[in-house]
């Protein structure tokens, strides 16, 4: 049996919360709001980011503004679940009370999978519901929530400054010294970080993993070196190419043409 309820309270005007049961699927769909919501029963199929998984009770997903999304029935089976949406507005001061911010954070994260947390919401949105608790005293469950979440789910800025020093110091690294060969544990060392998290951290920043950031940049020398004249054997060597059909391969699968090709445009 379907049931729907929802909670919205004008003394409370930047939270809004649904609690269902049903087996209705949604088309993929967005919210101006920041949205925190669970299972209670059931299962269901999160998809977001171009990405599935399937989410049980004692799992969170919290979903930024204006993300594609979809929580749907795994199946045909009906689901229990509340879904709780926040005003960034109300988001970004209680951000600021936990960190020196000037906009609101966005979530790194989009499932948290952590037993106190899931129960604390599952509480904050009981007392919601509960027409006989205080508003002050739901104030202070959402608020106490929206800390908890953020803490879980938000990098914190001082974190975030340094990722950025940490990839603004990777891309100079990796656009020297073309003639060497560096592995991940070692640019990941030089810096202090987890080779694996640096790699995640660089390829969200920059687009590419740091092999091909290196790549491009050896192209690019090469595209200037040889629009100086440099020989073509000697411009490989000095770019990192171990012989000339490895950089005859990879330079013309960047611009299309071939090192003698592009060569002889610029040099008479």
């Amino acid at each position: 049996m379907r049931k729907e309820r929802f909670f919205k309270d004008e003394r409370m005007p930047f939270a809004e919360l649904r609690y269902s049961s049903s087996d209705l699927a949604f088309k993929p769909h967005m919210h101006r709001t920041l949205s925190i919501g669970a299972i209670e029963e059931g299962q269901a199929i999160y998809q977001i980011k171009g990405r599935e998984a399937v989410l049980a009770p004692g799992s969170l997903v919290v979903v930024n503004p204006d993300l594609l999304h979809a929580c749907n029935p795994d199946g045909e089976k009906a689901r229990t679940y509340s879904m709780l949406h926040l005003s960034t507005d109300w988001c970004f001061q209680v951000q600021q009370s936990l960190w020196e911010v000037s906009s609101f954070v966005k979530m790194e994260k989009n499932r948290i999978d952590d037993g106190p947390l899931y129960e604390q919401y599952r509480e904050a949105v009981s007392r919601l519901m509960d027409t006989k608790a205080h508003l002050q005293e739901k104030e202070q469950m959402l608020f106490d929530l929206a800390c908890s979440v953020f803490s879980k789910a938000c990098l914190s800025p001082g974190k975030e400054n340094q990722r950025r020093e940490n990839i603004k110091d990777l891309k100079m690294i990796l656009a020297q010294d073309l003639q060497k060969d560096f592995t991940l544990n070692s640019l990941a060392g030089n810096l202090g970080v987890n080779p694996y998290t640096l790699l995640r951290s660089f390829k969200a920043a920059v687009g590419i993993t740091p092999h091909a950031y290196r790549m491009n940049c050896r192209i690019e020398k090469a595209r200037e070196l040889l629009r100086r004249g440099w020989d073509i054997a000697e411009t490989a060597l000095e770019c990192g190419f171990f012989d000339q059909s490895h950089f005859h391969r990879h330079f013309k699968a960047m611009t299309t043409v071939t090192p003698q090709e592009y060569r002889v445009n610029f040099v008479q």
